[in-house]
């Protein structure tokens, strides 16, 4: 079955360019001008993928806003925001609610293919592990279920995005070894900066420190990486 590419962007002959790249890679496309639409189309079925401009027609940041209702319907759908604007402030806000990604418009085409074939790499890569032993993995109060996506902390549902949810496999699969910014890259079939991951890593404590305020599990090991710890 072909997988699904939802591309938002407000600019008809950008949308079209996208559409027909991707539908070349044999992706299925659907294309939406502005959230209203996407959005009405979301809530019957999801994509498998998002591609999102921030700005849309006359909402200046409406793909911000389309990003939090599509991570209130789907915590792991994979998603990358697009844009003309080359802000620092841009990507880290999108990489806060929940984006895997956060492109400019000066890529070339074949640079996001080749994203957005990683996101999929990584999706299967976590959903067909090497050890059917891993499909579940435990390290104390954490759980997780890799064919769901699914993590609990204690018991209780952690809502991760697609990449924290492998930033948290790649590293709670061999507690207390460090890994570096290449290793986890490596382990994602992906290709992050340093201020992207660093993103990843704090949005992830929030969200297990909203359920317990003394998790200390992801630790970072400055000038070296991350572990994790049980």
């Amino acid at each position: 079955m072909k997988r699904s590419i939802a591309i938002v962007e407000d600019e008809p002959a950008i949308r079209e360019n996208y559409a027909a790249a991707f539908t070349r890679e044999g992706y299925l496309v659907r294309t939406y001008g502005n959230r209203a639409q996407a959005m009405a189309a979301f809530a019957a079925r999801l994509p498998d993928l998002a591609v999102i401009d921030i700005s849309l027609e006359d909402e200046p940041e409406g793909g911000f806003e389309l990003c939090r209702q599509l991570r209130a319907l789907s915590a792991e759908l994979p998603i990358i925001f697009l844009t003309a604007r080359d802000s620092e402030l841009d990507a880290v806000s999108g990489l806060r609610l929940g984006a895997d990604d956060f492109l400019t418009k000066d890529l070339s085409l074949a640079h996001l293919i080749a994203r957005v074939n990683a996101l999929f790499r990584r999706v299967d890569a976590l959903r067909k592990p090497p050890d059917e032993q891993e499909q579940r993995l435990r390290r104390g109060p954490l759980a997780l279920d890799v064919e769901r996506m699914r993590a609990e902390w204690d018991g209780k549902v952690v809502l991760l995005s697609l990449t924290e949810f492998w930033i948290v496999h790649a590293l709670a699969r061999h507690p207390g070894h460090v890994k570096n910014r290449q290793q986890l890259m490596d382990a994602a079939n992906v290709v992050l900066d340093d201020n992207t991951i660093t993103s990843h890593v704090k949005r992830i404590r929030r969200k297990f420190q909203s359920i317990d305020q003394a998790f200390d599990g992801l630790q970072t090991v400055y000038g070296m990486g991350y572990r994790w710890v049980e």
